[in-house]
């Protein structure tokens, strides 16, 4: 049985969260604080966190920080904030995923089973394959059918890093210092013209991608169908 962390100081969140996962067979435990989610994870290992952003004492982001320093069970972060710079905020500390309030039971569950299966599925591995496209991490190398496809350093290092972090939305900030270093964080317009490049070199329909995965002025994710 799939064992669930609820962390949200409001009684009737945290009811109607248990209430629902209860009734689709997971395990749910539940935290108030962020210091009773802290210690709840290093004594359940639960295999899922759903984190609220806005908690007394120690916050959200804190609890992030303190749990990535140690643990990469999936975290996904719920708020009533609709600024998405508090979005960027928590994946940036290392949350998997980002709900806004009030969210539907479905796409809750539906990032949830997305949440899972990348941390069951996805093996520790240099290597990606996706529909006729070799990345091949170990060998820096790319190939199409058989066919060594020429990238560009910078190329390469976007491509890179959405390899290592594959399945997971990597934030334009993450990108940015990852391949072009600190002081680059606010050149998103750097992104936007390298991913079109990488499109057409990469996708099948570069115009409709199904990899290379946008999410509009957050960051974007390498798409990995299961089991590939």
């Amino acid at each position: 049985m799939t064992c669930v962390l609820v962390v949200d100081d409001e009684p009737q969140i945290r009811r109607a969260l248990v209430t629902n996962l209860t009734a689709r067979d997971f395990e749910v435990i539940q935290a108030s604080t962020g210091e009773e989610a802290l210690r709840l994870v290093a004594e359940r290992h639960p295999d899922l966190v759903i984190l609220d952003i806005g908690l007394p004492g120690m916050d959200g982001i804190e609890v992030v920080h303190g749990l990535r320093g140690w643990t990469d069970v999936p975290i996904i972060m719920l708020s009533v904030r609709q600024d998405e710079s508090d979005k960027i905020e928590a994946l940036d500390a290392g949350a998997d995923d980002y709900l806004t309030k009030p969210f539907g039971m479905g796409e809750l569950l539906a990032r949830m089973r997305a949440a899972l299966r990348r941390a069951t599925d996805l093996p520790d591995d240099p290597v990606v394959e996706l529909d006729g496209l070799r990345i091949d991490l170990a060998l820096t190398r790319v190939e199409r059918d058989g066919a060594e496809i020429h990238l560009t350093r910078t190329e390469w290092g976007i491509v890179s890093e959405l390899v290592r972090h594959r399945g997971k939305l990597v934030t334009q900030r993450q990108l940015l210092t990852a391949v072009w270093g600190p002081g680059y964080e606010n050149q998103a317009n750097y992104l936007r013209v390298y991913m079109a490049g990488l499109r057409r070199k990469l996708e099948p329909e570069p115009a409709a991608p199904r990899y290379f995965i946008t999410e509009p002025g957050v960051g974007y994710r390498l798409e990995v169908p299961r089991g590939s």
